[in-house]
């Protein structure tokens, strides 16, 4: 199975964590009831997309969030290969219309952290209270996330980057 996490002509490591789509279905709920169970009132969930979208949309049904939004970031080009800094790309969050609402920013890791902290910083700057949820994050993260899943150190694997992209079929 060819796998898109990593760069051209780069190797997975062997010892990884493997999130499945069954799995990430039990971690989203269980981040939901984290958040419930901190008294935490989300008005708006905003996701890092990519990596963030999908744990983002499963977290916000959970908590029965229909508010939502996404915020851009590309920093990561392969397996421990990232750009110098997390970018913010288009289109951009309507933060006007976020003024005064508590925030739940959603990602799918806090690896380095960066990304994370570049859109709580963003986010905070509109929101009345902002707190961050992951399914994973790592020891060496710039940000403690307020809400996490599973910490590892390891190279994680998810279900929706876990293989190449669709291409037109021949014929």
């Amino acid at each position: 199975m060819a796998i898109t996490e990593a760069a051209p002509g780069q190797a997975l490591p062997e010892d990884r964590e493997v999130l499945t789509w069954d799995l990430f279905g039990e971690a989203s709920r269980e981040l939901a009831q984290q958040v419930v169970d901190s008294g935490f009132d989300v008005d708006v969930v905003v996701a890092v997309a990519r990596g963030g979208l999908l744990p983002a949309g499963a977290i916000s049904y959970a908590l029965g969030t229909k508010v939502c939004g996404a915020l851009n970031v590309e920093f990561y080009t392969g397996v421990d290969e990232r750009l110098l800094e997390p970018t913010v790309l288009p289109p951009l969050l309507d933060t006007a219309a976020m003024h005064g609402l508590r925030a739940l920013v959603v990602d799918d890791v806090a690896d380095t952290g960066e990304t994370l902290a570049l859109v709580q910083r963003l986010v905070s700057q509109h929101c009345d209270e902002v707190r961050t949820a992951v399914l994973y994050a790592k020891s060496h993260s710039v940000v403690d996330p307020d809400f996490v899943w599973r910490r590892t150190d390891r190279w994680i694997t998810f279900p929706w980057s876990a293989q190449e992209p669709v291409t037109r079929r021949a014929g």
